[in-house]
């Protein structure tokens, strides 16, 4: 199990280094992308471009360019921003960090749980009338946008219905530190959490139930229930197993985007300052620095959930572990 694991490692930082070779490349060989251009602004003349180029270093070779950029972002990390002088990107990206993963973390806990009962409650009843509730339920989250639900949430929570005792609770928008105040971080939180979890509650109920069903089709199944197995034993301890590999490796991947900054469009809409909204202001102004600190963090995320979830392969279906 180990030297898998040791391998993973080794692809993991192959994968980040080609991963910053291609950023690198997008925004600063690309023909037509000149960094020192929109640094010194449209009207700026070619002596001044000069300047700018040989202050910033983009007069040198791109591999000296690319050393030196990784060097101010993962060893010195004094990589400072392109539009605001003196801002360093790393403190932001890391003070922005522990915002997006408790929006996601809090939100994957209660997609997970409430994905896990519809879809075995859905694969229980298959047919009936809870399953076709469920999976009408199901459809419906994944249909509405994230975006639509947090403004009909704030409409809700924030305006018509604050003054009530349902939702008088629920503080303003933005985010407290968890370490500041537990209380404030959870009323902040419990809103996005559930606007974000409502759409892959839906999704992977719907992929977990199918999976069930077609787990109860299989030998082993037989096998169990020929053994005079109960059916509850039945699916938690063989259906189950067995039909979570799918469902793993669906959150891995959407676990790694979220935390990634695709939980970019939760974070405006409730005001807090995670990665997501970091990188959106960072594209609006095209901050090349900010934007590569922000590519290569999602980056990182992504490639640690799979690996993750290859792993986990192993302990969830051992026929994948003995392959290897």
């Amino acid at each position: 199990m180990l030297l898998p694991i040791l391998r993973r490692l080794a692809e993991m930082l192959f994968v980040m280094f080609g991963i910053s070779v291609v950023v690198f490349g997008i925004f600063f060989a690309t023909p037509g992308a000149d960094p020192a251009a929109r640094i010194a602004g449209r009207n700026a003349t070619p002596e001044v471009l000069a300047q700018v180029r040989h202050s910033f270093g983009f007069d040198e070779p791109l591999p000296v360019q690319y050393v030196k950029v990784m060097e101010k972002l993962f060893i010195s990390r004094d990589l400072t921003s392109f539009v605001n002088r003196g801002e360093k990107v790393i403190p932001a990206v890391v003070e922005s960090t522990p915002v997006t993963l408790s929006l996601v973390f809090g939100a994957a806990v209660i997609w997970v749980v409430f994905a896990i009962i519809m879809g075995m409650i859905a694969a229980a009843t298959r047919g009936g009338i809870p399953d076709r509730l469920l999976m009408f339920l199901g459809l419906v989250g994944i249909s509405m946008p994230v975006f639509w639900v947090g403004s009909v949430a704030n409409l809700i929570t924030q305006s018509r219905f604050h003054h009530t005792f349902l939702f008088s609770w629920v503080p303003g928008l933005g985010y407290t530190p968890l370490t500041q105040n537990p209380g404030m971080w959870f009323k902040q939180l419990v809103i996005p959490w559930i606007t974000l979890a409502i759409l892959y509650i839906g999704l992977y109920g719907r992929v977990l139930r199918a999976n069930l069903v077609e787990a109860y089709q299989e030998d082993f199944i037989r096998t169990a229930r020929a053994k005079g197995l109960s059916e509850r034993r039945i699916m938690v301890r063989h259906a189950l197993r067995t039909s979570l590999i799918t469902f793993v490796s669906m959150f891995g991947l959407d676990f790694g985007a979220l935390v990634g900054g695709g939980a970019l469009l939760t974070e405006v809409v409730f005001n807090l300052p995670g990665v997501g909204r970091l990188t959106y202001v960072a594209l609006q102004s095209l901050d090349l620095p900010f934007i590569m600190a922000t590519v290569m963090y999602s980056s990182f995320f992504v490639v640690v959930a799979n690996a993750v979830v290859d792993i986990a392969y192993a302990w969830l279906d051992p026929r994948v572990r003995d392959a290897r």
